[in-house]
């Protein structure tokens, strides 16, 4: 196997695959800590005497946290090197899920739930990072497809996880559960993860420096048209995660089981729309692939939108038009990352905390607009996904210009000029 050199004038760790599925387990993270404990709101609120607003606080909490320990933490290792903060990050992960797990009330577990989203936050944003320390050029979507596999699966896992644990335990084994998954993510770091930024590559002048080159990416065109790319996309694929229970189990009146079956067959789409994007890259520019996926999500949400206003397709063309929707965002995600990440690789930990938090912030924010908008419609949650794609090809077309990016990749350390 070809191994693209390093920084070091040395190639990744031997054992790459090791490498990537311990990388790809710190970036399913997110998915884990917050669809694991979601079966168990009603025994949570019982328990700490808590309304159902203040338990909903406690995801909340959980995203703030890791939206602002990316944009700390990615930084930061710029100058401090990767394993000196993702070692400790996976530890305090670990401890501070045991808090949640004996928190005596509400406050106390919204409390720890941020503080353990901005720990968590540090395999998700160091991950990325390392990725694009070790591989260069063509190798790097190759190996940003395979990080995305694991982080991929996780949603799917993390419901039916967490209901098996809620039907012999409580809701605190879930964070018990979760703190073994610390411990297990700190060993995997500890002996997978080497370091990958040495020092002669390190950013020095301490954090006014460090946190500079995050002003510098910002005022890079195509890099913010990537990020933005990323970001409302990922708002349009947590609309449809806040709403389509909502919509396929109170309005079309599929059981639990068969929307798990739909919910399911829609991640195995993006999934496959990941492993397409990895066997593809080596022939067609990320540019390319990036610009099908937003065509290929935007015309599903359109689609969507207009069978609805239309008054026909039913259970099975909104099914239909979430999968084409799915499948399109599946190639953004990669194409996008592996993009930003070209584009700012001499500062890879800034760009993964952008890419990231901007990702998750605008994800967070967009999941609750459905609820606003009222699930007694399947239409709400398709205008706000359209909404957003049109948001994410606007980027595309306006910032990104992915038609201008020379080759599949940028060959150089620095960014590429578009």
């Amino acid at each position: 196997m070809h191994r693209s050199l390093g920084s070091t004038g040395t190639g990744p760790p031997r054992r790459v695959g090791a490498l990537i599925g311990v990388l790809g387990a710190l970036t399913s993270v997110a998915p884990l800590a917050t669809d694991m404990y979601v079966p168990g709101f009603p025994e949570l609120g019982r328990t700490l005497h808590a309304r159902e607003s203040a338990v909903q606080l406690s995801m909340t909490a959980f995203l703030a946290g890791l939206v602002l320990g990316q944009m700390v933490i990615g930084p930061l290792s710029d100058g401090l090197g990767r394993r000196r903060l993702l070692l400790p990050g996976t530890v305090l992960f670990a401890a501070l899920s045991l808090v949640c797990a004996l928190a005596p009330n509400i406050q106390v577990l919204i409390a720890a739930r941020f503080l353990e989203g901005a720990a968590g936050a540090a395999g998700m944003v160091l991950a990325q990072a390392v990725v694009t320390d070790w591989f260069h050029g063509p190798e790097l979507p190759r190996y940003v497809s395979m990080l995305s596999m694991v982080p991929g699966v996780a949603p799917v896992a993390a419901p039916v996880l967490g209901g098996a644990i809620l039907s012999v335990a409580s809701w605190r084994a879930v964070f018990v559960v979760l703190a073994f998954l610390g411990v297990l993510l700190f060993l995997g770091a500890l002996f997978a993860v080497h370091e990958s930024l040495p020092l002669e590559r390190r950013h020095q002048g301490g954090v006014a420096i460090t946190f500079r080159a995050m002003g510098r990416m910002l005022g890079h065109r195509a890099f913010v048209g990537c990020m933005l790319t990323l970001a409302f996309s990922a708002a349009a694929m947590f609309s449809y995660i806040a709403g389509s229970s909502f919509i396929f189990q109170n309005l079309y009146r599929v059981s639990a089981s068969q929307y798990s079956l739909i919910f399911a067959t829609n991640a195995a789409g993006m999934l496959l729309a990941v492993w397409t994007f990895g066997a593809l890259s080596r022939r067609l520019p990320v540019g390319t692939l990036l610009a099908a996926g937003v065509a290929v999500a935007l015309a599903g949400t359109l689609l969507q939108v207009a069978l609805l206003a239309a008054d026909v397709g039913g259970l099975a063309g909104t099914w239909a038009c979430l999968f084409v929707t799915l499948f399109g965002i599946g190639s953004i995600f990669p194409a996008s990352m592996t993009l930003g990440q070209s584009l700012g690789r001499e500062a890879s930990g800034t760009t993964s905390a952008l890419l990231g938090g901007v990702e998750f912030l605008l994800g967070a924010l967009a999941s609750p607009l459905v609820g606003v908008f009222g699930t007694d419609s399947p239409l709400p949650m398709a205008v706000i996904m359209l909404s957003a794609m049109l948001c994410a090809a606007l980027a595309l077309v306006f910032l990104t210009r992915p038609w201008r990016t020379p080759g599949t990749l940028p060959r150089t350390r620095g960014a590429a000029a578009c």
